[in-house]
């Protein structure tokens, strides 16, 4: 489809919770409308389609008069559905992960750069205030060491996703963003049946560690920082961002005796609220407006995957897993 100045025609295939939510912030933003959703499902995308007021049609009908597209499938599907949304020169926002075979994602990402098509995968949480907060304030922390724990009670939604792909790899996408180095060597474990799976990998230096679990009767979303004059702590729920930093040491006389003190000092930088998905989908019709990369990129995508196969590599095996490139 042309792009012009009117707003872009939005659509979304898969019209799960997630596709109902994509739905509806494209009818609220100015930048684009609603144009129409598609499910395997009819009955669920005319249930969505009426409470949006859009039309449900099938996938290959819906791509003939759209500009952009949200793929909300199941996991599985992602490859086929993009395939046909580069063949009818759509351009897409893929759920994370963005695909299960890494030589198939390869393939859809340098087919979409060749036929000028923005593909961009759905790593909402580089979208959290919390996170874009970091991102500015990332560059002038010397990072040492960063820890992860993103663990809760069990879901409603389809389990059939391990835990690695479903939850630790909004983590590990973060983790990769914010270091220079590439994963150099993984080491993992895994229990309750896969629901709770711990990592560690080593970004040249950076050791960074991970916790994710479906089986936790406590929802946590936590992602901290070491670095060598503070420690930065991001909370993703509260959408919050605490920098501890200690105080200039300094000798106080107390009954005549020289004691050490030390006192912490916790910055807390404004963090502007908002929804991330409504960020996240501003961003990427910004980004097919004017012609620019997207956000989270098809590469950043496949790296994330690459991850978290090598997660469950290092936990399948319970050892050491060196990462070769």
């Amino acid at each position: 489809m042309t792009v012009n100045d009117e707003p872009l025609r939005a659509g979304v295939i898969g019209v799960g919770s997630m596709g109902r939510n994509h739905a509806r912030v494209y009818g609220e933003l100015p930048n684009t409308e609603l144009a129409g959703v598609a499910d395997l499902d009819v009955s669920a995308a005319e249930r969505v389609a009426e409470e949006f007021d859009t039309a449900a049609s099938d996938p290959d009908t819906l791509l003939e008069s759209v500009d952009i597209v949200s793929v909300a499938v199941p996991t599985p599907a992602h490859a086929p559905v993009v395939e046909d949304c580069l063949d009818a020169g759509v351009h897409a926002l893929v759920e994370k992960p963005f695909v299960t075979d890494l030589a198939v994602g390869r393939d859809l990402a340098s087919r979409a750069r060749e036929l000028g098509i923005t593909i961009q995968v759905g790593h909402v949480e580089r979208f959290n205030p919390a996170v874009r907060t970091l991102t500015r304030i990332v560059d002038n922390l010397d990072i040492i060491a960063i820890d992860a724990r993103r663990v809760g009670p069990p879901v409603e939604r389809d389990r059939r996703t391990d835990v690695v792909f479903d939850l630790m790899i909004h983590d590990l996408d973060i983790a990769a963003s914010l270091v220079d180095g590439d994963a150099r060597s993984i080491t993992a474990s895994a229990t309750a049946d896969g629901d709770y799976a711990t990592a560690r990998v080593d970004f040249d230096g950076v050791l960074a560690t991970f916790a994710a679990s479906r089986v936790t009767q406590r929802k946590v979303r936590k992602l901290g920082i070491t670095a060598r004059d503070c420690r930065v702590v991001v909370d993703y729920i509260e959408q919050s961002v605490e920098i501890h930093r200690s105080a200039t040491p300094a000798y106080v006389e107390e009954n005549g005796d020289l004691r050490h003190s030390t006192e912490s000092v916790v910055e807390r930088p404004m963090v502007e609220s908002g929804e991330p998905l409504k960020a996240e989908l501003r961003s990427f019709a910004d980004a097919v407006r004017n012609g620019e990369p997207p956000v989270v990129t098809a590469e950043d995508g496949l790296r994330s995957v690459e991850l978290s196969h090598n997660v469950l590599a290092a936990a399948t095996d319970g050892q050491l897993t060196e990462v070769t490139r």
